[in-house]
């Protein structure tokens, strides 16, 4: 086997697919569930890894089994012929050009992609992940998926077709679900197999159609492998008076709007918006949202709403209001890790949440949302720091293990019912156990101003509003009356 210090393969290909995927040594522990300093020893080749971290490593980098056969070239064992199963195969691409086009003709979308790859791994490519996710009503998660439940994304209406270059690509289903499909584009057809080998290049491109009562008034680009130039092309009947704006998110960086604004000009009878970027960020997730002057959305706008209230602000957000049953209820806990698909895709949509409701209002003490209060019975609630450079806190499935025996009183607000604000005693400190998407079950401390936001989002999924914990003959005060809003609770 050789002595440690000439096992260099592993170390060096583990720096490269931390490297190219975007993950600090630091983020790519947490994930793992390991000490960081841990994956500063590998990349030295002080430590040798075991070969269970070494697959996991291998399938979170999506490396296609590079990290696994460098780590066995290192230990002088046989290199498999082929990848494991379930790494996957689309891994070590590289995506030059990455081009969306949107059109809606008033009664139907029609998406076209167009990507550009080089597969820039060690092993030929066969497939590639497609994912078609439509949410007509955003901020309103019942009623899409009562839409979705009756009247379900069908495969005949989205017509979907795929080429490779001129060859016609095949497909298997990975996931169908009423609204939200994943798909395998493979390599090969029923007369020919042309894998993308190593150094080589393709152009990929497929379209699909989803009918406008089932298809919201957003469209995402989500980075999931590393991109050179990323585009977008939206096209809508000029006679619907369209209106389009965006925002961008990373692991490393909350909502913001575009650095850069979409263009906008006018073919024929069209209104094209194009946006576009180079080199985004890996895990970057671009979303364009729409207004379209319609019988409804004037309907809509004719309905008497008072701008100067808080509280219908946040319901125009899509945040569940006091009164619903919802808030009063136990949310219903993950299956982890069988339902972490589920649970990915509602945390996505708290984040969404989060996005339209810092629009709305200036939170200086950080913030939180939990799963009922966007109408979604599941245990999960996000929270955001007061501190820009802090990651945001996921809480799956949160318990209180432990508290402090001491605590104060600060006033704190609910954009379920944010029209007032209460005082409210809570521990000083807050040990809180959740759920890892894997299963593993973890313990946090928080203290102070972080504590008091975690717990309130807990008290959320346990049917426990802030009113609850307030002392005997103390009401809530009008936010008018009150005076720390931008501004963080302060402690001694």
């Amino acid at each position: 086997m050789g002595d440690r210090s000439e096992r260099g393969t592993f170390a060096a290909t583990l720096k490269h697919f931390r490297t190219i995927r975007g993950y600090s040594a630091a983020a790519l522990a947490r994930r793992l569930g390991i000490d960081p300093s841990y994956v500063s020893h590998l990349e030295a080749g002080r430590e040798r890894g075991s070969s269970d971290l070494v697959r996991r490593m291998d399938k979170e980098l999506e490396a296609a089994g590079a990290l696994w056969h460098a780590w066995q070239e290192d230990e002088g064992e046989p290199v498999p012929a082929e990848t494991p199963e379930e790494t996957p195969t689309s891994t070590g691409v590289l995506v030059l050009e990455d081009e969306a086009r949107l059109t809606y003709d008033g009664t139907r979308y029609q998406l076209r992609m167009r990507r550009l790859v080089r597969n820039v791994g060690s092993v030929p490519v066969t497939r590639y992940l497609v994912r078609i996710a439509v949410d007509r009503y955003p901020g309103e998660p019942e009623r899409s998926n009562a839409l979705y439940r009756l009247r379900p994304l069908t495969w005949d209406e989205l017509r979907l077709e795929a080429q490779c270059g001129d060859e016609a690509m095949g497909w298997t289903v990975k996931h169908d679900r009423d609204a939200f499909k994943e798909i395998w584009l493979t390599f090969a057809n029923d007369q020919a197999r042309f894998p993308l080998y190593p150094g080589q290049e393709a152009e990929i491109t497929y379209s699909y159609t989803v009918s406008g009562d089932k298809w919201g008034p957003w469209f995402q680009r989500a980075v999931r492998v590393p991109t050179r130039e990323l585009s977008v092309t939206l096209a809508f009947p000029s006679a619907l008076k369209p209106t389009v704006w965006g925002t961008e998110t990373s692991l490393t960086a909350d909502f913001a709007p575009l650095r850069t604004p979409p263009t906008r000009h006018i073919e024929g009878d069209q209104t094209i918006f194009s946006w576009s970027t180079r080199d985004p960020q890996l895990h970057a997730r671009y979303r364009l949202e729409w207004r379209l002057t319609t019988p409804h959305t004037a309907e809509s706008e004719s309905e008497p709403v008072n701008p100067t209230s808080p509280s219908a602000a946040m319901a125009g957000a899509g945040i569940v209001q006091d009164g619903d049953p919802l808030l009063h209820a136990v949310a219903r806990p993950f299956d982890l890790p069988a339902e972490a698909e589920e649970a990915r895709r509602v945390v996505g949509t708290l984040f969404e949440a989060i996005a339209r409701v810092r629009q709305l209002h200036t939170f200086g003490k950080g913030m939180g949302i939990a799963a009922c209060q966007i109408g979604i019975d599941r245990a999960a609630a996000v929270v955001i720091p007061p501190d820009l450079e802090a990651d945001p806190i996921v809480l799956l499935n949160p318990d209180i293990a432990e508290t402090a025996a001491d605590s104060d009183e600060q006033y704190e607000g609910c954009l379920s019912f944010f029209d007032v604000r209460g005082l409210v005693p809570r521990p000083l400190y807050a040990v809180i156990a959740h759920t890892d998407l894997d299963g593993t079950r973890r313990l946090i401390r928080y203290e102070h101003g972080l504590a008091r936001l975690v717990l309130h989002e807990v008290d959320h999924l346990h049917g426990t509003l802030y009113r609850d914990r307030m002392l005997p003959g103390t009401t809530p005060i009008p936010v008018e009356e009150y005076r720390g809003t931008g501004h963080n609770w302060t402690y001694r």
